[in-house]
């Protein structure tokens, strides 16, 4: 039959009768109709996904749920909670809930997937990559920090791998959602985390943007931090900041008996690090560091901050100096408590590095730079694995592809940064100059900060005609804004990136 209607729809148009005319329209329409109803309903599906509230949308995700949502005019954002496994490798180990926002924009618009490495802020704002494409923004809170922790905790599941595993599997749930293009993002231990997504699963994302990023890749060889604080600024701040340091533990003894008098006002203990002596001479050997961590130059000649003459200065001032850059409440249980993730990461895989104080006489000096096992409670136990980072810097040196690293030139942090060796492609490490731990695209020389904005763009495809054959003409596409915008690194008064 199919043969006849065939021979016959051939005949029609090639003799131009009528009756066969007739004919082959009599025989097309069920075809015809097949196809009008396929249409018809994927016309359909569309519209129904395109008209589906994004709520809505957010919550048919298996394991997803809302905590809440927040106003914030052109947009909106949603504090969600996903259900995760404690183990990747084996999910009927059970599950724990992770904290995550969304920053909607458009589905039609690229996805910046944002982890700071620590907690995740429940406050509408805008990464520089989100505002730099204009697009959505996924955050989220790392594991083990409350209060995305397994209960109980088994530590030994806190790893780099098991984290990219928690952001893969996430990505892989909201992808049907955000569709377009997705870049990953993080400053110091979030932009270690994005290269660490990158290194695990290096199909997910179309680019990388890894702000201030330490590589400790040899956790033993820590002397390019001496290095960095012999040169950085003037010779005339750091003589100023290592003498306020100095001062401080000449004057150990009356300036820890107004800590004890501080820690039992407050109700603060030291069971973790083992003694006040040791929690006071932490806090102080945190001070120079601090100050360039957090600090431009400028802030070195600042009398009320940085005591002009040491020798001369009050307890007071000296101990106002310390507490202003390094916070005596960090190091007691109640300071350290909320990081013990970061520490417990740190003393099994991350590494921490180790400076030296020429400045200071040893015989001032009782502890030095204290390992991070000292923060870490006695009864969660630690085994260092040094080929992790390891394996990470090899595997950036040589397979990185649409990753940017960003440094600042006053950043302690940045000694130790990634590299690119020959098998990296369209990646780039560049520094900010004079910049601290808050480096950002919009800091880098002008030459730079194209090329960043360009790529940036580029990678989450929606880079202009104009900007793909002139670079310099890259321009952030969203509009800056005083509350989701801020520019100032959040300030964490204690050594940790």
């Amino acid at each position: 039959m199919r043969k006849t209607l065939r021979w016959l729809l051939a005949l029609a148009v090639f003799m131009g009768t009528l009756s066969t005319a007739g004919a082959a329209t009599a025989a097309e329409p069920e075809a015809s109709t097949a196809t009008a109803t396929t249409a018809t309903a994927t016309t359909a599906t569309t519209t129904a996904t395109a008209t589906t509230d994004i709520k809505e949308r957010l919550l048919s995700i298996p394991g997803m749920s809302l905590i809440e949502e927040k106003p914030y005019t052109g947009y909106r954002f949603f504090v969600l909670s996903y259900t995760q496994p404690v183990d990747h490798r084996n999910p009927a180990k059970g599950t724990f809930p992770q904290r995550i926002t969304v920053l909607h924009k458009d589905v039609s618009r690229p996805t910046v997937f944002y982890t700071s490495g620590y907690h995740v802020s429940t406050t509408p704002s805008r990464r520089e990559p989100t505002q730099i494409v204009d697009g959505n923004q996924v955050s989220l809170e790392y594991r083990y920090f409350t209060p995305s922790r397994p209960d109980p905790a088994d530590w030994t599941k806190l790893d780099i791998w098991q984290a990219a595993g928690d952001q893969h599997r996430l990505f892989k749930a909201l992808k049907p959602v955000y569709a377009e293009k997705w870049l990953s993002t993080g400053g110091s231990k979030g932009g270690m985390t994005a290269t660490y997504y990158e290194r695990f699963y290096p199909r997910d994302m179309d680019g990388v943007v890894a702000y201030v990023a330490p590589n400790d890749v040899v956790n033993q060889e820590d002397s390019a931090y001496d290095r960095f604080f012999a040169k950085v600024g003037t010779k005339g701040c750091r003589d100023r900041l290592n003498a306020v340091q100095r001062e401080a533990l000449v004057r150990r003894e009356p300036l820890e008996k107004r800590y004890a008098e501080f820690a039992e006002a407050e109700g603060f203990t030291f069971t973790t690090v083992g003694s006040l002596d040791k929690a006071f001479e932490a806090v102080v050997l945190d001070y120079v560091w601090g100050f360039w961590q957090y600090n431009q130059l400028e802030n070195c000649t600042d009398d009320a901050v940085i005591p002009p003459d040491a020798k001369n200065a009050t307890d007071d001032q000296i101990w106002n100096s310390i507490d202003a850059i390094s916070g005596f409440s960090f190091y007691t249980d109640q300071g350290l408590e909320p990081y013990t993730p970061y520490y417990y990461q740190a003393a099994t895989q991350l590494g921490a590095p180790t400076i030296h104080f020429p400045h200071i006489e040893p015989g001032l000096v009782r502890y030095g730079y204290q390992p991070p096992r000292t923060f870490v409670p006695r009864e969660i136990p630690t085994r260092f694995q040094p080929w992790a980072m390891r394996d990470v810097d090899t595997w950036v040196r040589h397979n990185a592809r649409h990753m940017l690293f960003v440094y600042g030139q006053n950043d302690p942090w940045g000694a130790e940064p990634f590299r690119l060796g020959k098998g990296a492609k369209d990646s780039y490490v560049l520094t900010a100059p004079g910049a601290n731990h808050g480096a950002r695209v919009a800091g880098l020389a002008e030459d730079d900060q194209a090329l960043a904005t360009a790529r940036i763009l580029e990678w989450a495809g929606v880079a202009s005609a104009t900007v793909q054959s002139n670079p310099s003409a890259a321009k952030p596409l969203a509009r800056f804004d005083a509350k989701l915008d801020a520019r100032d690194v959040e300030r964490e008064r204690t050594l940790r990136p």
